[in-house]
Parts: C-alpha cells; structure tokens; sequence
C-alpha cells in the first residue's frame, strides 16, 4: 500500500511548480520544501496545513506558497517572532490565522486544532525541553500528515544533542552562527530573551537527529513515510545530508 501511495506521489508531482509570479517580492525559497509541500498536498485527506515556526528567513514563504498553490481550506501558522511584512501578506488570505507563541507550549498543539498536515521546515533540530521527538507526539493526534525538511545527522549511527560533543566539535559540525562566540561559557546563563538558559534555547542548533531514529520515533506514532528524497549535504556540512519527508497517517 505505502509503495502505492509513493508511486502515485511521484506521478502526480513531478517538480515543483513556480513560486507566484511576485516571489521577487519575497525571500528566495527552497525547490526541495516547495516539492515536500506538494507532495503533502497530493495526499487526499491534506485539505489544512499548520506551518510551526515558519517565519524566520523567509517570512512565511512556505505558508503563502501552500496557500497560493494548494487553496487550503484553514491555514496556521505559529511563531513568537512573527513580523511586520508577514502580517500584511496574511491579510489577503482570511483562512489564514497567525499564532504569535511558541509551538512548543504545551497548549500550542489544541490551540492549532486538527490539521491535515503539519509543516516543520528546519526547525526539530533546534527543539529542546520538549525535545524534537515530544514535539512529534505532541502534534501527532492533531495531525494526518507530517511535512519534514531537516539536516539529518549521519556521522553516527545514532541521533546526538550537538552541545554534548564540546566546543571544538561542535564548531566543526554546524555552519557558523552570530551567537556560537562565547556560547559555550554561558550554556548554563539565562537567556534573557526566552526566559530559559542558553542550553535550551532555539536559537542554536541542538541535535543531530539521525534518520533512523526520526522515521522510528514517526512509526512508534502511527506515521508511515509515504516520500522521501535527500539532495546532498545541507549547506556543504559534512556531518548533515540536506533531506525531506512526508509521513502519512497508518495507525
């Protein structure tokens, strides 16, 4: 059944279609979310999207280019940074409802309500205290479809928390951050701007999560992956290879 749906998939995808023609208006998006996105899409039961914490560099592009593109019936999209431009795009679109908080609350997953699909587009491997996987089961009886894109760790058999490997590690590992100079001095210092200590918060890349361990945490949750490419290392890091997954509803 699931090499069915794969096949029927691809068929009915083939590459991505073309950003609206006023892209050139917005941050430039990735052809690998924009694919992952419409093969969400072509599954029957995605008629509503939730895109968590989709703002941050390209202002909401994937939840427009949903929009834009699929016609969802209900869109959400939730992020504590939500900015200006954002805002005055979603109000051409009233089936649009923006949630300014963390998706990582505890109530943040009923105040989204049922969702065909849940976008999480670069964003797990930031997720810590919940973790990435608590974040999976906490929007998994929301959900039918997961829509993952993540750099996926594969120079170890196992997922890791980044921090736990030092400084030196750690630097050779993840691209270069404004905040990564003194980083490790102040791991246990409160943050100021997330209430929490800098060792958990998102602003900082937190796991290498491995692909084993994603597609187990998906099927321990009743999601089968349904498509799945990979394009390469993310960003050039030898430590990440740049992959993307829908994960269907089967339990």
């Amino acid at each position: 059944m699931i090499a069915k749906v794969v096949r029927t998939l691809k068929e009915r995808l083939g590459s991505a279609a073309p950003a609206p023609s006023d892209a050139r208006a917005h941050p430039p998006l990735v052809p690998l979310k924009l694919r992952t996105i419409d093969a969400a899409f072509a599954l029957p039961e995605v008629t509503t999207v939730a895109d968590l914490g989709g703002v941050w560099a390209v202002d909401a592009g994937y939840t427009f280019y949903a929009l834009d593109r699929h016609s969802p019936q209900r869109a959400v999209l939730v992020d504590d940074d939500i900015t200006a431009p954002v805002r005055t795009r979603a109000a051409a679109f009233p089936q649009l409802r923006l949630l300014e908080q963390n998706f990582g609350l505890p109530r943040t997953p009923a105040d989204v309500g049922p969702v065909g699909v849940v976008l999480l587009f670069d964003v797990l491997l930031h997720q810590v205290n919940p973790d990435w996987d608590e974040i999976l089961r906490r929007y998994a009886p929301q959900a039918q479809a997961f829509a993952i894109v993540n750099p996926m760790y594969d120079a170890a058999p196992q997922t890791v928390r980044l921090l736990d490997l030092g400084e030196e590690h750690y630097r050779r590992s993840v691209p270069p951050q404004d905040n990564l100079d003194g980083l490790f001095s102040r791991l246990d210092e409160r943050n100021p701007q997330r209430g929490r200590r800098w060792r958990d918060v998102h602003d900082v890349w937190q796991w290498g999560i491995h692909d084993n361990d994603l597609r187990s945490a998906m099927a321990g949750l009743g999601f089968s992956a349904v498509h799945v490419e990979q394009v390469g290392r993310w960003r050039g890091l030898p430590d990440f290879a740049d992959c993307a997954y829908v994960f269907r509803r089967t339990g």
